[in-house]
């Protein structure tokens, strides 16, 4: 028997200021991309069945793009009668009861094993049974669910549990209404011949638990996510199981540091290869007050001009002598950044430069703020 295990697909997702061709978010079309290629896999590999572990989609009420794409693809496995067994994450469960479920669309595939109500299902074929416990908004049904859970097993067939959350502390996502499986229950996991996780974006084994394991996200939602390996989990139970994950390719992310104190040097000295479409992160080091009103972002994008966008971190030498932020007094941010350059900088008329530079950056900002509102 062979399972592919796939997870945080997030589609709909969408961040950066830039549009394909189609015009389209890129970030948005990333994400189409590495759904079918995962659907591109499953056609061609023909596993006996699909599990998806939440957060098809980023948000509860996806757009109709979103929608659409995701039917389109999944008739696919509908097409090649392989079967989906899907259940919802936190990012696709409406937060009150009004809101239908997202998911409920997917009933309308007869191959499309969707679980979304907020209550332990359990999923059956000769062969094995998917125990699918989405996410629950109320985590205090969880002890109850797991009992049902446990009444569950057959031990004439594979049993496999499903669930959308953090198996300990260190699988948090810090996001609204993950919950944490209670460590008391841990030892269903034994009685599984496999546990399958969402929520948490990147692969791998939970713990001492050698069948429990996260398939990770297949795009990255964040750019602090630097993982270059995405994609899904090939489970085969000839011997085992045996847990393999099969990548797909995802657009290149970059990282730079530049010290300012050095700042001709370090640019000269760049390596610039390998940046055409990518994501880039540009740290700025030592900076001074001076230096960071000098250095602007859009001197920074420039350098990479090729890649598809350039996000720049600024971090600065602490002044000596410096106050702490208790020592600081209630004033505005405009006044307190005029006020470290001049401390900062000896030269009068240098001090006047940056100060009216700056004082332009706060209008500006002020301006485009209100336009916000």
């Amino acid at each position: 028997m062979k399972i592919i295990h796939f997870s945080d697909t997030h589609l709909g997702f969408s961040d950066l200021d830039v549009v394909n061709e189609a015009g389209i978010n890129q970030r948005e079309a990333d994400f189409y991309k590495a759904f079918s290629d995962v659907i591109d896999a499953i056609v061609e590999t023909r596993p006996d069945y699909v599990m998806h572990t939440g957060d098809l989609f980023h948000r509860a009420s996806p757009s109709n793009r979103a929608i659409t794409f995701a039917l389109t693809q999944l008739k696919r496995l509908e097409e090649a009668k392989i079967p989906f067994i899907i259940i919802a994450g936190n990012h696709s469960t409406p937060r009150t009861s009004t809101s239908s479920p997202i998911l409920q669309a997917l009933r309308t595939l007869d191959n499309i094993h969707p679980v979304f109500e907020q209550h332990y299902e359990k999923v059956e074929f000769d062969d094995v049974i998917f125990h699918a416990l989405p996410h629950v908004n109320d985590e205090r049904i969880i002890p109850d669910e797991l009992e049902q859970v446990e009444a569950s097993i057959d031990a004439g067939r594979k049993n496999i549990l499903m669930m959308h959350c953090s198996v300990g502390a260190h699988y948090l996502m810090h996001e609204f209404g993950e919950w944490v499986f209670p460590k008391e229950k841990e030892y269903l996991f034994e009685k599984m011949d496999y546990v399958a996780l969402g929520h948490w974006h990147g692969f791998g084994a939970v713990g001492k638990h050698k069948n429990v394991f996260y398939s990770g996200s297949t795009e990255r939602t964040s750019s602090s996510d630097k993982r270059e390996e995405k994609g899904y989990v090939l489970l085969d139970f000839e011997n085992g199981p045996s847990v393999e994950l099969n990548t797909i390719n995802l657009r290149r992310t970059r990282s730079f540091t530049i010290d300012t104190e050095h700042y001709e040097e370090a640019v000269a000295g760049l390596d610039l290869s390998g940046i055409e479409d990518a994501l880039v992160e540009v740290v700025l080091t030592n900076l001074t007050t001076a230096t960071s009103i000098d250095i602007t972002n859009k001197e920074i994008a420039a350098i990479f001009g090729t890649a598809l966008h350039v996000k720049v971190k600024r971090e600065f030498k602490a002044a000596e002598g410096s106050a702490s932020p208790d020592d600081i007094e209630s004033v505005s941010l405009e006044s307190c950044f005029v006020s470290h350059i001049v401390e900062s900088v000896e030269s009068r008329e240098e001090q006047e430069r940056l100060a009216g530079k700056a004082k332009a950056l706060f209008a500006r900002y002020e301006e485009s703020d209100d336009d916000a509102l």
